[in-house]
C-alpha cells in the first residue's frame, strides 16, 4: 500500500521560508521519481517541482530560483525548500509519485503566505 504523508505547511509572511516534507512508504523510494504539486483556490493543480530517482530536478518557471526540491533516500523522504515566498504561493501542496504506472497523492499540506 502506497502512502505519502506531507508535513511542514503553515502560515508565513511574504518573503519568509518554509520546508515541506513528504514521507513515502509502500514504494522502492530510491527508484521512484517524486513530484510536488500545488492547488490554489479556484485553480487547477499544477506541477511545482520534480526530482528523478537519479536526482535530476525540474521546476515551474514561477518558482525557479526560490524553491529547491531534494530527497534523502535513506529516509524515504522528499523535501521542498521554499524561500522568498509570495502571497501567490498560497495553496495546498501535494506530494505525488507513481508505481506500476498508477499515480498516488498525499493528503496535502496547506501553505498560506500573508502580504
Amino acid at each position: 500500500q502506497v502512502q505519502l504523508v506531507e508535513s511542514g505547511g503553515g502560515l508565513v509572511q511574504a518573503g519568509g521560508s518554509l520546508r515541506l516534507s513528504c514521507a513515502a512508504s509502500g514504494i522502492i523510494f530510491r527508484f521512484s521519481d517524486m513530484d510536488w504539486y500545488r492547488q490554489a483556490p479556484g485553480k487547477q493543480r499544477e506541477l511545482v517541482a520534480g526530482i528523478s530517482s537519479s536526482g535530476r530536478t525540474n521546476y515551474a518557471d514561477s518558482v525557479k530560483g526560490r524553491f529547491t526540491i531534494s530527497r534523502t533516500n535513506a529516509k524515504n523522504t522528499v523535501y521542498l525548500q521554499m524561500s522568498s515566498l509570495k502571497p501567490e504561493d498560497t495553496a495546498i501542496y501535494y506530494c505525488y509519485t507513481e508505481r506500476r504506472r498508477e499515480g498516488y497523492w498525499g493528503q496535502g499540506t496547506q501553505v498560506t503566505v500573508s502580504s
